[in-house]
């Protein structure tokens, strides 16, 4: 039966990168676009593979369509591009438009987690053999681009999701630009790094994005080429280097690499939620913290990351306890 159905997304499975994605026969989109074909060596499911990519329900970079297409608006270091990607029988086809349609193609089984080794997992718990069963198609996927997963990692410091996703979604539809091709409505690239760094103060308070948090993406962005460049090097020593950034940690780090980089082992330390639902999943223990969280990790080394998306998607969760952490919106200040 585990595998007759497919579970229905909670809050905790769609923090897992869970994104609802339709099945069937893609259809192709209007207007000249480069076209490249993909077979992957595994089972595949677009929506828990780039899942992660989408910074809520109303991202402007991000869209899943009825007809089971994925679309991306990215910057790349070609120019902005967007790309549309849908699976059919066993293949994956993607289409881009713009200056960088050529550089997302390329990279597109990248991606779509062609560097990812889901062999490598080996399950030490009931709960996470039975979640990597019943989501057989989960790889990590890599974007290579840095600064557009940086970003809305900073505004997600020290505030609920709701929040930084508005904030992320209103910045970008209104500092960015329209995404090329025939994207989907209200689709955007996001800024430019000098489009950033000339934002004015206002307008962050507006969006809801108090100084520190502004401030830590101005000086990311004045020193964007050299965060790019991380791109290119191993997960740790990207890590690294986005900590020299003022205002960038762990957490941070962990969550801009997880998804520029694909990397297995990067788990996410200092997180207000995940060490106890990891705790709850594996021992039982709703009050555990990242060391304990690390500690039952441990039969995981080399693939902490996968096992915890693996535990958020089982949607095993412990119950509420307190309220919800109040929302306060600066903007109306």
């Amino acid at each position: 039966m585990a595998g007759r159905f497919a579970p229905r997304p909670t809050r905790t499975t769609v923090r897992g990168g869970q994104v609802g994605v339709a099945g069937g026969v893609p259809r192709q989109a209007a207007g000249p676009g480069r076209v490249r074909d993909w077979v992957p060596d595994g089972p595949l499911d677009l929506g828990l593979v780039l899942g992660p990519l989408r910074r809520g329900p109303g991202d402007p970079t991000f869209r899943a369509m009825p007809d089971g297409s994925v679309w991306r608006a990215c910057r790349t270091p070609a120019g902005p591009g967007t790309l549309r990607v849908c699976a059919y029988g066993g293949g994956v086809r993607g289409q881009a438009w713009g200056p960088g349609a050529e550089w997302l193609l390329d990279r597109l089984p990248e991606l779509l987690g062609a560097a990812d080794d889901p062999s490598a997992f080996v399950p030490r718990h009931r709960l996470v053999a039975l979640a990597r069963h019943r989501r057989p198609g989960l790889r990590l996927t890599r974007s290579g681009l840095v600064l557009e997963s940086l970003i809305p990692s900073i505004l997600e410091q020290k505030v609920t999701t709701d929040e930084a996703y508005r904030a992320w979604r209103l910045l970008v539809r209104k500092f960015g630009e329209p995404a090329p091709g025939p994207a989907p409505g209200r689709m955007y690239v996001t800024p430019e790094p000098r489009t950033w760094a000339l934002i004015p103060s206002w307008e962050w308070h507006r969006a809801g994005v108090d100084n520190k948090r502004a401030s830590t993406i101005l000086r990311a962005v004045r020193v964007a080429g050299r965060l790019e460049e991380a791109a290119g090097m191993e997960p740790g020593a990207a890590r690294a280097r986005l900590e020299v950034v003022p205002g960038v940690g762990p957490w941070t780090s962990a969550e801009t690499v997880q998804r520029s980089h694909g990397a297995p082992d990067e788990v996410t330390v200092g997180d207000l939620h995940l060490p106890g639902i990891v705790g709850w999943a594996l021992a039982g223990d709703r009050d555990a913290d990242d060391s304990v969280m690390l500690e039952l990790l441990e039969p995981y080394a080399g693939q902490r990351h996968r096992a915890a998306r693996l535990i958020l998607l089982s949607g095993s969760v412990p119950g509420r306890r307190a309220p919800k952490m109040p929302r306060w919106d600066i903007g109306g200040l």
